[in-house]
This record gives C-alpha cells, structure tokens and sequence, in this order.
C-alpha cells in the first residue's frame, strides 16, 4: 500500500483549498472516522451543524479507498445532501487532494434502477398499465399524456437518464412508464438496449470509483435482497443516520391490494391461457370484497374469510407464475417486446404471490408482539374520491436484518446532527442492532428473517459527539409557552392562533410554522392572512422547493407547513428569526406500526412510550428546532406552544436530545428578543 500524508495533513489541505477554516469538531471527526476505518470498530458520531462533517468523514475514507484500493460507500437519505456530495463537495475534494494523494480520486453516484430511465420501455409499446379509477378520470389522462410526452422528448437530450435530473419533474405515475425495477429489467445481456443502458452505464461508474455515493433504499435493498448491487467495499458511512431505520423499513414494507392484483392480471394477459387470467380477475374482485367489509386497523389475527382469500390469490398468481416463467427458469425469451411483456407481467404476478404468502405466514406466531411482521389494513381515498383498501405489512425491526447484513459485512460510521436521544446515544444503536452501551436492551425485536449474532461481544462501537460551532445559549432561545393550555383533538385552540399572531408580530415575519398536521398549517395560515401585515405562505400553496424560495427572498414572509418541513428547510440569514413548534410531534397512537413497537418493547418489560414514542417525538423535536440556526451568525428564538415540554414527566427526556439553548417561559421575554433581533435586522 503507498504511504500517504496522515488524514489530518490531508484536512487541512482540503479545507485551504476550498476556502474554509478548520473547525475542532471537523478534526476530531475525522480523527475518529480514521480510527473506526483502521480499527474496524463501527461509529456513531453526532455533530451538530456548521461542523463540516462531510468534509470530516469524506477526507478519511478517500485516504482508505486510495491507500488500499478498496471501495468506500456513502449513504446518504435526501436527494439535497446526494447532490451537495457529488456536485460540490467531492469535485473540489478530489481535486484538492489529487497531488498529496498522488492521483485524483474518483467518485460516482448510484441510485436504484428504476431512477433510471429506460430505453427498452420507451422505444417499446408496453405503458404501465393506470389504476381503475383513473381509467375514468380525464384530467389524470391528459396530464400523464403531457408528461410522458415531454420525458419522451427528454428522452433524446438526456446524458445521464437519471430522473433527479429532469426539471421541472413529473409525477410517478408518468415516470413509470418510461422505467423499470429491477425485477422488471430483462437484463444486460438481453436487452437490445443493453449496452447503452443509463443504469448499467451508472453501475459501471461506480465499479471503478473510490467513493460511491447511493442512498438509504439502495443500501437496504442491497442488504435485504442479497443480490450484489453496490460494489465491493469494507467501508460504508451513513449520513443523516437518523432516518436508517425508517428508510430501511420502508424498503422492508408489502403491500397487497385489489388494484395491484388487477394490473398483474392485465399485464398477464394475451400472454397466459384466458382462464388464469379470469382466476387472478377473480382472485382480485374477491379480495376487494372481503377488504371492503372490513375497518382500516392493524391485524393482530386473521379475519374470518382472510386466510382463504389470501390462499386463492396466492395460488392464482402462481399459476400465472408458472405459465409466464419460461422452461428451467430465467428471464423470458423471445423478441424484445414479447421478452419485456413477459417480464413485466412476471414481476407484477410474483409481487402479488410474494406478498400473499408473506400475509398468510406472518400469523405462524400466535404472539403479537413475538412476530416479524406487522400487518394493517389502510384505508386511502383518491383524488376522484374513491376508498381504496391496501394491506401492509412492515417489519416489527430491521435491527436484526441491520445487524447482520450491514453492520457484520463491513465497517460502518453513522452520523447526523440528531444520534443522541435523552442524552444517549443507546436509543438509536438498538433500533440499528447493535448492543446498548448501557447494556440495557429496549430494542423491540429482531426480525426479518436476519438472526443477529449470538455472540453481542462481537460487535464493538463507539459513540462520540463532536458539538457544533453554534454557541446556542446565546444564539437562540427555547420558549416552552407553560401558560397555554395542551393541545387538544380538535384543531388549534383560540389561545394558540392568539400566541401565534404575537410571535410573529414581534419578529415582523421571518417565520418558520412547523405544525404536526396539515389541517393545522392551514388553518393557522387562514388565521393569520387575516390577522397579519406580513405575508404567510402554507405548504401545497406550490412546490415545497418553491415556497423555500420565496421564504427565503422576502424578509417579512413566513412559512407554514408540516413534516417535510420539520428537516428539508435551510434558510441562514435574517429570513428566518423564529420557528414555532405547535405541539410535541408524538407519533399518531393509530399509527399501526409504531403502536406495535411500542407494544413488543412492552411485553418485554421496558418502557414502551419512551422507547418509541418519546424518541420518535425526540428526533423529530431536534430535526424541527435545528431550522433556526444554519449559520454562526443566525440568532432567534424556537417557540413550542405545547406546555407539556415543560411540564410533563417526559419533558426533561426531550428536551435533554436538544441543543443547550437558553430557556424561558416568559413571553414577555421572547416579544422583547424578537423585537430587538427585528430592530437591527437587514431589510
């Protein structure tokens, strides 16, 4: 192996290079990250904004990936930060370090295929076939017709095929008519467009690179399907940490409805004998017929009629299945049109087989709280007003599947500004399958079919919270309004649209609503359109990226919304000078699998609420209150209606995973502040 510069000489001339000064917690980050590669023991390390920490693990790794010739992959969970890596960050990099480390080191991006478009699909005559209730809906027809139309003529300038790439963009169902996943694709080699495939293309990019740079879903996909789909590597970092386990459990989830079956009956059709189409038909109209009866709510057994109805679409799909699959398996032959038909009625036929079993098996385990999966029926009403019934099935935790598939395959950093809940980093190693520090176990389970290690001494990590460059306690203020009274069910009370007004008066705008439902954003907008000189926008006013725009531009303007909100805003600057947080963001206690963690944590003797509730509520609380300073300059005040912050048992433990602000229940104290920070504010 060369031997290079040490990683903080190589810091320090990345951090010259591109302008910026080092920071102390920048440099113990990537000292850290530089011992977890050498050691091979995972870390978690929280460091709080403006601490450089992409510049703090990606230094590290390139130095790893150059030295020993090994790949290193960085997970990321926003499209924003994938973008900031391999559009700004990793191009100056590499050329900032190209002479210390004796060749510039490569970089690529690789996303799932179905981001990608695909060439076969576009130049063959196999549309994805519409829901039944947009057969009927002529305003759905005509604006897919429009957007297929434009991907079509984007379809002949476009380098890279990647859907991020496309502005402005289009809706999903438009997209999916010119891509595939990867159980739809017919393969390289037998593609007819194979050899100039945007996906494949993309994957050899990255088969050569030196840092890969994907996202939370691909990284679950590649653990969960154990098919190799990122390339070789000993070294994977994950940002934005925090949302692993969501994102993981997302790509974990199932889903069996109605719909689904009759579009893989549609698909099959003309390519199977007539009779097992009429069967799948069947199968779907008797599934309807029985979820139509019954209330959305989580399963906790099998409703009466369910077991048979599921076994009829199991088997009519797989009896779809076994026409389609061609003799001694593998892809579909044939010309290529005939060959992608196949394929794609294969993957629908096996989807719905798949989930079928998956339903049917989750109930081996008479104990609730023992079993993999949770299954739900939910309850979704479209645009044209028609109830469309889905069974879902997600599993209880990825900590096992994690455990073994990610954290026993290579070493792993995790990082975010928000790793430390209640003050412990313990909550979020549990629920990613490694061993509490504390050595106390509140995971709920371990499941999805990936058995953790019997031996916890194996997996060794550590924790480590580099800070931030923000002096909270004097750049913000944590106002807890203890004389409102708690929120109730039934919309913002009176006292909170009066709370609200003189906030926002006293900071003149420059607001950041963040609201728990978006019946509440909008009502508060109403209410404040009529009350307030300063304009307010509310999230579905326009695009999200838009209104962060206009947020942004005009001083006075505020910003309603809801949970996107709560982590995809960054606006420095006097635009934003106050963020209001109407209630805790507890989950919803319908929420069906949440309420089933919570419930296994139960039975198992832990607390429950704290275990997944409170920490639910914990992340989403730092998530929210770390819109106010982006910047060390930012200064404002973080305004929390919901008095039981203060007040509550539970309060201490939240507000322990905040920043050190400077806390206050004085209103009169925060007016003040927000006056004097509007006073000497830039117009």
């Amino acid at each position: 192996m060369p031997e290079l510069p040490p990683t903080s000489e190589l810091l320090s001339t990345a951090v010259r290079a591109l302008g910026g000064r080092e920071r102390e917690g920048q440099i113990r980050m990537a000292s850290a990250v530089d011992h977890a590669i050498d050691t091979k023991r995972h870390l978690a390390v929280q460091a709080g904004t403006g601490t450089g920490k992409s510049l703090a693990y990606l230094v590290p790794s390139l130095r790893h990936a150059v030295r020993t010739g090994r790949t290193v992959v960085v997970s990321t969970a926003t499209i924003a930060l994938q973008r900031q890596l391999v559009d700004r960050d990793l191009p100056r990099l590499s050329e900032a370090l190209a002479t210390p480390l004796g060749r510039a080191p490569r970089f690529a991006i690789l996303k799932g295929r179905n981001n990608y478009l695909c060439l076969n699909k576009i130049n063959s005559a196999i549309p994805e076939e519409p829901a039944e209730a947009e057969l009927f809906d002529a305003f759905a027809i005509s604006r897919l017709g429009r957007e297929v139309q434009r991907l079509n003529e984007w379809a002949s300038d476009t380098d890279t095929g990647d859907r991020d790439d496309l502005a402005p963009g289009v809706s999903d169902r438009a997209w999916r008519q010119v891509s595939v996943s990867s159980r739809e694709c017919l393969g390289k080699s037998r593609c007819q467009f194979g050899q100039d495939c945007y996906a494949e293309r993309a994957r050899a990019e990255s088969a050569q690179a030196d840092v890969v740079v994907t996202n939370h879903a691909l990284l679950a996909i590649d653990a969960i399907s154990g098919i190799q789909i990122l390339p070789e590597h000993d070294v994977v970092v994950i940002d934005e940490a925090h949302e692993l386990v969501d994102r993981v459990t997302g790509v974990a989830t199932a889903e069996l409805s109605a719909n689904g079956i009759s579009a893989a009956a549609r698909r099959c059709a003309k390519l199977v004998d007539e009779r097992e189409v009429d069967r799948l038909e069947g199968a779907a109209e008797a599934w309807h017929t029985l979820l139509d009866e019954l209330p959305p709510t989580r399963w906790d057994r099998l409703p009466e009629g369910a077991a048979q109805t599921l076994a009829l679409v199991r088997d009519a799909a797989w009896n779809a299945r076994t026409e389609l699959a061609p003799p001694g398996g593998g892809q579909p032959q044939g010309d290529p049109d005939n060959a992608a038909a196949r394929t794609f009625a294969l993957a629908a036929v096996e989807e719905v087989h798949d989930a079928a079993v998956r339903a049917l098996g989750a109930f081996d385990e008479p104990d609730p709280s023992a079993r993999r999966d949770v299954i739900w029926l939910s309850a979704e009403e479209s645009r044209t007003g028609v109830t469309r019934k889905t069974l879902r099935m997600a599993p209880l935790s990825v900590g096992g599947l994690l455990r073994a598939r990610l954290f026993g395959a290579a070493t792993v950093v995790l990082t975010s500004a928000t790793l430390q809940i209640g003050g412990s980093f313990d909550s979020l190693a549990v629920t990613w399958g490694l061993p509490a520090q504390s050595g106390e176990t509140v995971d709920p389970a371990t499941a999805n079919g990936a058995a953790a290690p019997a031996d916890a001494g194996t997996v060794h990590w550590d924790g480590l919270d580099v800070g931030s460059p923000f002096d909270h306690a004097k750049a913000g203020i944590l106002y807890v309004a203890k004389h409102l009274p708690p929120p109730g069910r039934d919309g913002l009370p009176p006292a909170y649209l009066d709370e609200i007004e003189r906030l926002i008066d006293a900071a003149g705008g420059r607001t950041l609503g963040l609201f728990s439902s978006m019946r509440a954003a909008k009502a508060a907008a109403e209410a404040m359109r009529s009350r307030l000189d300063t304009p307010v926008l509310c999230q579905g006013d326009d695009s999200t990226g838009a209104l962060v725009r206009k947020f942004a531009e005009d001083h006075p303007t505020s910003l309603f919304g809801t949970l996107s909100l709560w982590q995809g805003v960054d606006v420095p600057g006097p635009s934003l000078s106050l963020v209001i947080l109407d209630r805790i963001p507890f989950p919803r206690p319908d929420d069906p699998l949440l309420a089933a963690r919570q419930r296994a944590v139960e039975s198992r003797g832990g607390n429950g609420f704290l275990a997944v509730a409170a920490n639910h509520a914990a992340l989403l609380l730092a998530q929210g209150t770390g819109r106010l300073l982006r910047s060390v300059d930012d200064r404002g005040v973080i305004a929390v209606l919901d008095s039981r912050l203060a007040t509550a048992r539970y309060g201490g433990y939240l507000r322990a995973t905040l920043p050190p602000y400077w806390e206050t229940a004085d209103p009169e104290v925060v007016t003040k502040a927000l006056r004097r920070l509007t006073e000497t504010a830039p117009l």
